[in-house]
């Protein structure tokens, strides 16, 4: 079993607008409106790639509500903690012309630490049946920053190897904890580390990431992703690409990523495998609308378009 959390769940609503201008009045073409966070969209994904997956976190009000029950309809295994405040609600719209999209986020609700403790037995409870686990999206406001470092060293402590895919200080203060693998994007890189960089210096950031905590570091880009993987005289850097699509839209194409490496890691394939499964799937994922959404054996067509290329260590890394 793989154990995917969401601590801020949302509902989350999608939609197409062609030439999208702010302070014009618009007509949306295509709308999709599902349960959402990072951690849900990963559970989505790993449920059409066949793999057994359960989806939990916090979840309150009408909202919360919904995002189980229609998780339910989608044929996910669920096991949310209720809790007072409500799930929050979120807006992606994209435009299908310019392939730009424009995202609104709510920050969610505050959390009880009576919840929150109650989540941290239900979380060892299902550790004792699973086998990875991803700990996905921001905290919900108010929550220490401190909390995935504290989950991430219960699951580690239960033989669980964890991907921790979050930003800012949460992420920061996990990675400390040690997770088995991180997997922000450029921005997200750059915030960790403190610095901007260029294409060029990406293995250097890489270093920089894994000198922080984890034993594993993906940066994904539009084409695919840089990695490096291994430990010790093992440790190698990839870099794994695929010929972009032409996208309807990138929202959740991250999570898609997270859940194709996450799928392949079950399996027991190795770091190249998991890593080319997971950028067919960022890929595949672009060709719908909503996030966790793909089509399987789409995916399992591209793998042969994906290619992998160890890069030799730059001098002094």
């Amino acid at each position: 079993m793989i154990i995917s959390v969401t601590l801020n769940a949302a509902i989350d609503r999608t939609v197409a607008v062609p030439n999208f201008r702010l302070g014009q009045r618009h007509r949306l073409v295509e709308s999709r409106t599902v349960p959402g966070g990072k951690g849900i969209n990963v559970a989505r994904a790993l449920g059409l790639l066949g793999r057994p997956v359960i989806a939990t976190g916090l979840a309150g009000g009408a909202t919360g509500q919904r995002v189980i029950e229609q998780l339910g309809e989608e044929s996910l295994l669920t096991d949310f903690i209720r809790i007072s405040g409500d799930t929050r609600i979120n807006l992606a719209i994209v435009d299908p012309t310019s392939g730009e999209q424009t995202e609104i986020n709510e920050r969610g609700p505050t959390v009880k630490q009576s919840e929150l403790d109650a989540f941290i037995k239900r979380l060892d409870y299902l550790a004792g049946g699973a086998k990875l686990c991803v700990l996905a999206g921001s905290l919900p406001p108010g929550v220490d920053v401190d909390f995935y470092a504290r989950l991430v060293t219960t699951l580690r402590s239960r033989g669980i190897m964890v991907l921790l895919d979050s930003e800012g200080d949460a992420m920061s203060a996990g990675m400390r904890a040690g997770p088995h693998m991180v997997t922000p994007n450029q921005r997200e890189a750059e915030e960790l580390i403190g610095h901007e960089f260029e294409t060029a210096d990406v293995f250097d950031v890489l270093s920089e990431l894994i000198e922080l905590g984890p034993s594993e570091a993906a940066i994904t880009m539009p084409n695919g992703c840089v990695a490096v993987v291994g430990e010790g005289p093992e440790q190698r850097m990839l870099e794994v690409t695929v010929d972009p699509l032409d996208p309807i839209s990138t929202v959740g194409s991250g999570d898609a990523f997270v859940a194709g490496y996450m799928a392949a890691l079950y399996d027991g394939k190795s770091p190249e495998r998991c890593l080319s499964y997971g950028v067919a799937c960022g890929a595949e994922s672009t060709q719908h609308l909503g996030a966790g959404w793909l089509d399987r054996q789409r995916v399992e067509s591209l793998l042969d378009q994906v290619h992998v290329r160890q890069v030799e260590t730059p001098a002094g890394v």
